[in-house]
C-alpha cells in the first residue's frame, strides 16, 4: 500500500499485490502482481477501487497530468472525474 495523493479533498492509494508463483518472460523470471487505486472522496465519503485496464488509463492519465506540474486544484479536478463512479460509502471501523 502507498499513499500516492492526499488532499483536504481526496486521498489516493496505490496497492501492489504478488501473486503466488512466478512468470517467465524471455530469459527472465519476473513476480506477477496485480493491484489497484483506491480513491477516496472525503466529502462525499464515497470510495472507488480501480483495476486493471481502468487502473491502467488511470495511472496514465495522472501521468499525463503530472509532466503539466499540476496544482493541486487541478489534481481534485482530475480526480473528481473519477469520483463520479463512486457508489461504496467509506466506512469507519
Amino acid at each position: 500500500m502507498h499513499m500516492v495523493y492526499n488532499s483536504d479533498n481526496f486521498a489516493v492509494v496505490q496497492f501492489v499485490v504478488a501473486i503466488d508463483g512466478e512468470e517467465p518472460v524471455g530469459d527472465d523470471v519476473v513476480q506477477r502482481t496485480r493491484g489497484g487505486f483506491e480513491i477516496v472522496d472525503k466529502f462525499a465519503r464515497k470510495e472507488l477501487f480501480l483495476e486493471g485496464e481502468m487502473a491502467e488509463h488511470f495511472k496514465l492519465g495522472v501521468e499525463a497530468l503530472i509532466q503539466s506540474e499540476p496544482g493541486t486544484d487541478e489534481i481534485d479536478a482530475f480526480l473528481a472525474g473519477y469520483t463520479t463512479l463512486a457508489h461504496q460509502p467509506v466506512v469507519l471501523h
